[in-house]
C-alpha cells in the first residue's frame, strides 16, 4: 500500500508534511492558539512512524513481536514559539530524529512558514510495551538511527 501524500514523506532521514490553519486552530485574535502546534507536531511524529514503518512493513512486525502492544508516549518537550501563525497559513511541519538511546528518542521539530522558523521544539518520547518503559528493539533502533544518520543530524 503506497503511502497517503497527507501523511507527507521521509527524504534524508527528514519527515516534511503541510498543515493548513483552519479557524479551530486559532484564538479570539485569529493567531493559531498555543496548544494547536503541539496537535501539529502531534501528527508530524506520527505520519514519520507510521511512513518508518510503511518503509520497513516487516521491521514493525518483528518490533511487535518482540514488545507486544508497543506505543511512544511523550516524556519530555521543549518548546520554543519564535512567531504566530495565523488562520489560512500554510505551515511545513519537520520531523527528524535527534537522539536514539535505551528506551527513548528525541526528535527535533520545526513549523516553519516558507522560510521563517515559527515554532521549533525538541520532543523525547519513551517506547513503552506492557505499561512500562522498554528499551527500544534493536530493528528499530537501527532504522532510526539510519533516518538520523541520513538527516545529517547528530
Amino acid at each position: 500500500m503506497a503511502p497517503n501524500p497527507l501523511d507527507g514523506a521521509v527524504t534524508d532521514g527528514l519527515h516534511h508534511q503541510q498543515i493548513r490553519v483552519y479557524y479551530e486552530d486559532t484564538d479570539f485574535s485569529g493567531v493559531v492558539y498555543h496548544a494547536s502546534y503541539l496537535r501539529f507536531m502531534e501528527r508530524g511524529r506520527t505520519n514519520y512512524l507510521r511512513l518508518l514503518g510503511a518503509d520497513h512493513r516487516a521491521l514493525f512486525e518483528e518490533t511487535e513481536k518482540e514488545a507486544p502492544g508497543f506505543a511512544f508516549v511523550v516524556r519530555q518537550m521543549k518548546i520554543d514559539f519564535k512567531r504566530p501563525a495565523k488562520m489560512d497559513d500554510l505551515l511545513d511541519l519537520y520531523t527528524r530524529p535527534k537522539e536514539v538511546k535505551g528506551a527513548s528518542i528525541t526528535l527535533h521539530q520545526q513549523v516553519k512558514r516558507g522560510d521563517e522558523l515559527l515554532v521549533e521544539a525538541d520532543v523525547q518520547v519513551a517506547f513503552v510495551s506492557g505499561g512500562r518503559a522498554r528499551p527500544i528493539p534493536k530493528p528499530l533502533r537501527i532504522a532510526m538511527k539510519a533516518d538520523q544518520e541520513a538527516g545529517g543530524a547528530g
